[in-house]
């Protein structure tokens, strides 16, 4: 069971773990993780996760940051929590399964590209055509100008080299 906020997804008798929450430069379909928290790649060994734990906590640890007291409490907590789910193996094992399965889950409901438009968006209704517009006739008309005063110069510049 994965845990997001007050909803849960997935069912199981696998304790869940909290996920954090989304970050505001991530887009909202794909929830962060504590890797994008601690800032190191789900590869990352146990050594580098104690470096990133050390580097991020003294910028948010409430004695040590210029942020509001609320907010630095916040995001150290959530460090806390990510550190230790990440630093123990078992629970980290638990927490990458719990993850994959929530990014799977995301990819099977969200396709990458749709495989037709809905018929509402269809550019022709039902076979019909409609009459142009003003604005496509003279969109039209001074496609046609051009087309006649390019050939005429083309014409005319030829003639005057003798090329014709």
């Amino acid at each position: 069971m994965i845990s997001l906020g007050s909803s849960s997804l997935g069912s199981g008798a696998v304790p869940s773990l909290p996920l954090p929450p989304v970050a505001p430069a991530v887009s909202p379909s794909v929830p962060a993780s504590y890797y994008a928290l601690l800032e190191v790649e789900p590869e990352a060994t146990t050594e580098e996760l104690r470096q990133a734990f050390r580097t991020l906590s003294k910028r948010y640890h409430p004695d040590t940051t210029s942020l509001p007291l609320a907010e630095a409490a916040a995001a150290f907590q959530q460090l806390q929590q990510g550190y230790g789910v990440l630093s123990d193996p078992l629970s980290r094992q638990r927490y990458d399964a719990e993850l994959l399965a929530l990014r799977q889950m995301l990819l099977a409901q969200v396709p990458l590209w749709p495989s037709s438009p809905p018929p509402s968006e269809s550019p022709v209704q039902g076979g019909t055509r409609r009459p142009l517009s003003g604005g496509e006739w003279l969109a039209l008309l001074l496609l046609g100008f051009t087309l006649l005063l390019s050939l005429a110069l083309g014409l005319g510049l030829a003639w005057l080299r003798g090329e014709v």
